[in-house]
């Protein structure tokens, strides 16, 4: 069949009047196109309009659109009264329930009235298009166009082609993303597609922690954007995106990868959906919205301390980085050899529990505690360090490591015993995921960290992540998180492995 999405006189019909839908409508028009809305229940499409409407008053006020500009968009925005009347569209936006019966019933609906070359999208963000397109009589016009909430403010549309998809359509789709403003990247028709699929280890990996009692909801938001440069922490992402959606998609691909490991839902998050603590939706999740926000109380008390003249360092990754840091604040500091019996003994590993670590090198658990590293080498900003105790770590040791930490002028967070602390773990899972992405080919590495910027919010994509950390050391992490929980959920990709073993970029194509 043959494609253009770029005649100047195209029309695109958006069925479905809700959130996303008029918001699909009103990019559309806004972008110049002819836009025909519509919605099966009543008085849906009006209500639609006057909220564009009035969005767009909004931009008039704050000098952001003119109103010629605005009055121009809603004359371009049309409703339509019955499916017959999308028969001029060219391309046909569906924006309804994520319920497959329901929208296989709507495309072979629509097939009705269309001409033979027009292309009907699906806005689905978790249903397969191929199965979408299964029951309709030219699944070669199918295929999916992924907008991100709200489609006005967010710039990523994924761009989705189903098995039975025309080879032209891609690109059609593409070029017309690129049309109507938006950031498109290509995905294979997989679940969760790329965006949801690399967002299967921010929030899982963040509730397993607080699940184990390593630290708090507040401790590990702060955390992620202090020590890792994340604009939101997880729990406040949860909070915002709802419990009940994140929960719902979390069961989702889990389910639909046949209970891979790696994407295992958390059994904490269902009984929060089931007490109705979703968010912000419903005044409290996991933090209270009834109220001022708050600090949740440190899961670790410290008693305070005077930093110590001298600490032990174990000479080993990021060993050295944290003696030149507590040199500079005035503490001489012993990197390597036997410590003295009574030294304070910080470790730095990755991957590893602090109980490992003192272990594996003799040291006397009472007075040793892990600092973590991974996320600030020497010459990047501290932020934030983490101190990690021991079961045995004694209360003075604690408290003198975290008086020596803060002198280096960076806040300190103590948490419990963990294999990989906070950062680590969630940092390392981010990658891990994202190279699981990659060599499934369900995206270009490219598009992968694109998804992840601009439909996560994340600082960096997963991809480039890794290489910022160094894949080698992301390796390390994971299979000393493995090696110590048995756990197959943090099994190391062969995308990642291979390209850790070779020194090369995590973006290396095969």
């Amino acid at each position: 069949m043959a494609i253009d999405l770029s005649k100047s006189d195209l029309i695109v019909a958006v069925i479905g009047a809700g959130a996303m839908g008029r918001g699909i409508a009103q990019v559309c028009a806004q972008a110049g196109l002819q836009t025909l809305l519509y919605d099966a229940r009543d008085g849906a499409v009006a209500e639609a309009i006057a909220s564009v409407g009035k969005g767009l008053d909004g931009q008039v006020v704050k000098g952001r659109l003119s109103a010629d500009d605005k009055a121009g968009v809603m004359a371009r925005l049309k409703p339509m009264a019955t499916l017959a009347e999308a028969a001029p569209a060219g391309l046909v936006i569906e924006a309804i329930v994520e319920d497959l019966a329901v929208k296989r019933e709507l495309f072979r609906a629509l097939e009705k009235h269309l001409s033979a070359d027009a292309v009907i999208a699906t806005n689905t963000s978790s249903l397969s298009v191929t199965e979408i397109a299964a029951g309709c009589e030219r699944p070669a016009r199918i295929g999916g166009l992924h907008f991100f909430n709200p489609p006005p403010v967010m710039k990523l549309v994924e761009v989705i082609g189903g098995l039975r998809s025309d080879p032209e359509l891609t690109g059609a789709l593409v070029q017309f993303s690129r049309r109507i403003g938006k950031q498109p990247i290509v995905a294979t028709d997989t679940p969760g597609f790329v965006v949801n699929h690399a967002g299967r280890a921010y929030g899982p990996e963040a509730l397993r922690i607080v699940a184990q009692g390593i630290a708090a909801p507040f401790e590990v938001d702060t955390l992620m954007k202090e020590s890792a440069g994340f604009r939101m922490g997880p729990f406040e992402l949860l909070d915002l995106i709802g419990a009940d959606i994140t929960h719902a998609v979390m069961e989702s691909i889990y389910a639909r990868y046949y209970d891979e490991p790696m994407y295992q839902p958390s059994a904490q998050l269902a009984v929060r959906v089931a007490g109705g603590l979703l968010g912000r939706k419903s005044g409290r999740g996991f933090y209270d919205y009834a109220s001022a926000p708050a600090a949740q109380a440190a899961t670790i008390a410290v008693a305070p301390s005077v930093k110590p003249k001298s600490v032990w360092i174990a000479d080993e990754a990021g060993g050295g980085d944290l003696a030149a840091l507590l040199e500079a604040a005035g503490i001489d500091t012993v990197l390597g050899g036997t410590p003295d019996a009574k030294d304070l003994c910080l470790v730095t590993p990755l991957g590893e529990d602090c109980t490992s670590a003192a272990l594996r090198l003799k040291l006397d658990p009472a007075r040793t505690v892990a600092v973590d590293m991974f996320g600030n080498p020497l010459g990047r900003s501290l932020g934030r360090i983490t101190a990690m105790k021991n079961p045995l770590t004694a209360p003075d040791a604690l408290s003198a490591a975290v008086a020596a930490l803060a002198a280096t002028g960076a806040p300190v967070t103590a948490i419990n015993d963990s294999a990989g602390f906070v950062v680590q773990r969630l940092l390392a899972m981010i990658v891990n995921v994202g190279t699981r992405i990659a060599e499934l080919r369900v995206a270009a590495p490219a598009d992968i960290d694109t998804g992840a910027e601009l439909g996560l919010n994340y600082p960096k994509g997963p991809l480039a992540l890794g290489d910022t950390l160094g894949p080698s050391r992301v390796l390390a992490v994971l299979d000393g998180m493995q090696a110590l929980t048995r756990d197959p959920k943090y099994r190391a990709t062969a995308w990642l492995r291979r390209r850790a073993a070779l020194g090369v970029s995590l973006h290396m194509p095969d």
